[in-house]
């Protein structure tokens, strides 16, 4: 009954956004031809009516160039692979020589692969970049099978396969846990596609340390909890009917309630910034929420062994993890190069988490890894913001051209 109920609301919110868009249309032209207060408030309530609801569309990623030395150059989206569950997609450059080609990696944490784009813009003036574009597991049929943990590392090495011998990997969030194995798992196998190094970024490698609200509820209840409560059947309506997920909009709720003042304090803003006709900044909040506000379903296996796996038994952080079956060691990892970056402020992935791998990777060099702790930023800022491009981004830029 969850996702049904969850539909209702939807088409309710369907509802509330076409009065929204009617309202607006008639309030307008009176905006436009210079009425002011309280016109203006009736404007901003209809915009606000017009945002009502969730999404599952992935929105664009909007990168139509990049400045590369002294010119813009055009970029364009190419797809090199695709599976029932994800893409890789490269972003394209018309370009005379090459540059270090690297992979990013991005979360199945209940958004769209597009939360990054500005860490993809970012790292584009300098690499030839690729992403893990997931699909929203609703839209999967049950006949492609299922996605479960050990799937995810198989894209991972995949898709470093088809980019080619020499490629970098960037892990945000999550997948730090999965970058690590993915890398192990080419170590031990001699794959020559194996990433010449990974930057991990603001990752759960090791949830003991530190740890945050969002560690202590996924360890709080026995796994059996999560999947009586938040695993749900996809309805009869979507591509997926019938497939078991752990819904996007379950994820995004919980992430609202641990800053419900700073969400209710970002729409209060949107509010005035529509009401005193100040469009760069409702247009930036919109902009944020948009994303934000677009969800996607992670496939219940995926999700359940995540939890089991990385939060509850601490697998990978005792070198204990296995895949397919077999027993997986860290210390495989020779010739990988690690840099492990972590936001001073982060409430979702502590200070220390992340560094934990540099302890697993022990028969690595020491001059083969590297640590970044950036001062005054929280979760998103590792990886967005100014911060990112003014601070952390030239160390990772750096770090991939010394082991290009």
């Amino acid at each position: 009954m969850l996702y049904d109920t969850f539909e209702v609301q939807s088409d309710l919110a369907a509802g509330t956004r076409a009065w929204g868009r009617l309202l607006h249309d008639g309030v307008s032209p009176w905006t436009q031809a210079g009425y002011a207060e309280p016109a203006t408030w009736w404007l901003a309530a209809a915009r606000m009516m017009m945002r009502a609801g969730l999404t599952h569309a992935r929105p664009d990623y909007g990168i139509a160039s990049v400045r590369v030395g002294n010119r813009d150059v055009p970029v364009s989206e190419e797809a090199l692979l695709s599976t029932p569950f994800g893409t890789l997609l490269r972003f394209r450059k018309d370009l005379v020589g090459e540059q270090p080609r690297v992979l990013v990696v991005a979360p199945l944490s209940g958004h769209f692969a597009t939360l990054l784009r500005s860490t993809v813009r970012t790292l584009l003036a300098d690499h030839d970049v690729y992403i893990t574009d997931w699909h929203n597991a609703r839209d999967v049929p049950v006949a492609a099978g299922p996605f479960g943990f050990d799937d995810y590392v198989a894209h991972v090495v995949r898709f470093l396969e088809a980019i080619g011998e020499g490629a970098h990997l960037v892990a945000v969030c999550q997948p730090a846990v999965q970058a690590l194995a993915a890398a192990a798992v080419m170590a031990e196998t001699r794959n020559a596609a194996h990433p010449a190094s990974m930057t991990l970024m603001a990752g759960p490698v090791d949830t003991r340390i530190n740890p945050t609200k969002v560690n202590e509820l996924a360890t709080a209840r026995p796994i059996e909890w999560f999947e009586r409560n938040l695993i749900a059947t996809v309805p009869r309506r979507h591509a997926g009917a019938g497939r078991r997920v752990y819904p996007g909009f379950m994820q995004v709720l919980a992430f609202m309630a641990m800053n419900a003042g700073r969400h209710m304090h970002g729409h209060v803003d949107l509010f005035w910034a529509i009401a005193h006709r100040d469009e760069d900044k409702a247009r930036q909040i919109e902009t944020f929420y948009d994303e934000y506000f677009a969800v996607l379903d992670l496939a219940a296996e995926f999700y359940i062994e995540t939890v089991r796996t990385v939060f509850q038994e601490a697998t990978l952080a005792r070198n204990a993890l296995t895949y397919r079956g077999a027993p997986i060691d860290m210390r495989a990892i020779r010739k990988t190069a690690l840099m492990t970056v972590e936001g001073e402020r982060d409430d979702i992935c502590s200070v220390g988490q992340t560094m934990a791998a540099h302890d697993l990777c022990s028969s690595l060099r020491p001059f083969r890894k590297r640590h970044h702790l950036q001062a005054g930023v929280g979760h998103y800022g590792v990886f967005s913001g100014r911060k990112w491009e003014n601070q952390t981004y030239p160390l990772v830029r750096n770090f991939i051209q010394a082991n290009a």
